[in-house]
Parts: C-alpha cells; structure tokens; sequence
C-alpha cells in the first residue's frame, strides 16, 4: 500500500515498531500482542533488527508471519551498518521475494561496544545512498526514514540534520518517522523547520508510552531524547510502584497524542516494544481508530 494512501489528510494512520524476540516462546507472546493491537487498525507495522543486522533473517520471518497472520501491510528496517552493497542488495530481494511492501532506510548506529559509524568496505555511509539505492533498484518498495526533533546525536546543528534529513527525502523517501520525544512544543518547532526546508513528505511523530522509570531512563540516555523534569520527577515518585509508572505513562502518552492529533498530524508511530497494554490503554483513551487497514 502506498504511504501516500495511508496517511492522507482527512484521516490519522496508526503505525506499530516491533523487535524480533530471540525466542520461539517470545514470538508468540509477541503475535499475541499484535493481535490485541489489531482493533485500532493498523495501516503498518514495521520491525527493527539487531546491531550489525545480527537478526536480519530473524526480522524477515517475524515481519512475514505478521502479514500473512494479520493481513497488515509491513515494512522491514535495513541498515547500512556491517553490509557490502551487495548484501544490502540481497537483503532487498528476500523482503520483495517476501512481498514486504516497505523499508525503513537507516543509517544505523554502531555496534555494541564501538562508539563511532564505520563504513563497511564496498558499503554504504549515508542513509540517503540507501535510499537512492532502493529507489533505482526496488522501486516498488514503500521508503520511510528517520527524523531526529531534538537532531541527531552525531550532528554539530539541528540545522545542519535537517540538511541531511532532507537529502534523505529527496532521494527518495516516503514518509519521515521521528524519533520518540515526550515535548510536543519541540515537535512543532521541528516540524516547522522541516517545512522551511521545503520538506514535504508526511512527518509522522513516534510515541514511546512509558510503563517503567528505568526503562525509560535507559533508553533516553541512549538515544539522547530529553525526558522532562516534572514527568521524571513524577515518575520517580513511584520507582517503587511499577502499576503506578504505567498509570503515569499512559496518561502522559493520552494527553501528549490528544495534542499532536490537534496539532493535525498525519499518524502517529507508536514504539510498542513488543507488548500491547500501554499503546492499547492510550487508543481506548482516546477513542482512536486508525484511518486505514488491508
């Protein structure tokens, strides 16, 4: 399905990011939690893989069995990290011989344990030459790439990111899916930076529901997303009470979405990190149903 016709102006696409589980008892929890997420109709669901694409073939089976079970439309992330052009290429004839209709273009960060990208002797340095790469040769496939509202940890100016955000376009791209971010004013303040820089694809925010202190503060640190003071002060109020960091998540994600719907986003992408409860909770807050599903 094109993106063009998931996220249209009269209506919100809901989107899901899953991970692949190392485990066979872990897929299936995971299938099962698609399924609670199934009525709020998702108009696609994409899935990451490992560092150094350490789970790519682990991706391609999970994102495959979601469409086949689901009948969902389903788009595979692919980096450019640990892989020749070549590899990259095969990687993008298993997802078309799969019928994946979309991949998610990254660059991607360095391996566990290297604190600096490195180019892959015969690979590629920029997510924008992955793009090019599957436009010119797999141009049937639905393109989304990364946007970084608060910039990329690695770039010197949120200006200089959107330079490159929008090479990202240019060459291709679908649809732009942002980083999480828990400060809608710095969204908006992207978003009309993005429009200044004559970016006109659809800007999709990407909404990470909290349900635990430590997790969150992990993966903040990680990818350099800012938590605000009174939603961490508020949460570590409860570092003891997991029921009552769920409870404080989920409402922040119901007013933070309510906003960003008033706001006239064209979708929302939640990183539902494999567990159904928390996007659930939010949705049925909120009385969401997503404006398409194949």
């Amino acid at each position: 399905m094109p993106f063009s016709d998931i996220y249209k102006p009269s209506g919100l696409a809901i989107t899901y990011e899953l991970f692949p589980p190392k485990t066979e008892s872990g897929a299936e929890a995971l299938f099962h939690h698609v399924e609670q997420l199934l009525p709020f109709q998702p108009s696609c669901i994409t899935c990451t893989y490992g560092a150094g694409g350490t789970t790519q073939q682990k991706t391609l089976e999970i994102i495959s069995s979601v469409k086949e079970r689901f009948g969902v439309p389903v788009a595979s992330h692919l980096t450019c990290v640990g892989a020749t052009e070549e590899e990259l290429r095969g990687y993008l004839q298993k997802a078309q011989n799969a019928q994946i209709e979309g991949i998610v273009a990254l660059r991607g960060d360095p391996p566990k344990g290297e604190k600096e990208f490195k180019v892959t002797k015969g690979g590629l340095a920029y997510a924008n030459e992955l793009v090019t790469l599957i436009r010119e040769e797999f141009p049937d496939f639905q393109i989304a790439v990364a946007g970084y509202p608060e910039k990329h940890q690695e770039a010197p100016s949120l200006e200089v990111d959107l330079l490159n955000l929008k090479r990202k376009v240019d060459a291709g791209a679908d649809v732009v899916l942002t980083q999480l971010f828990y400060e809608n004013q710095t969204f908006e303040s992207f978003r009309r930076e993005y429009e200044k820089a004559g970016i006109t694809k659809p800007l999709v925010p990407g909404i990470l529901p909290i349900t635990s202190f430590s997790q969150i503060k992990r993966i903040t640190a990680l990818c350099g997303a800012i938590l605000p003071q009174g939603l961490s002060n508020q949460l570590a109020d409860r570092e003891n009470d997991p029921e009552g960091q769920f409870e404080i998540g989920v409402e922040f994600a119901t007013r933070q979405v309510e906003e960003l719907v008033e706001m006239g986003v064209p979708g929302i992408h939640f990183y539902v990190l494999n567990k159904s409860q928390a996007t659930c909770q939010v949705l049925r807050n909120l009385n969401i149903v997503g404006s398409t599903c194949s």
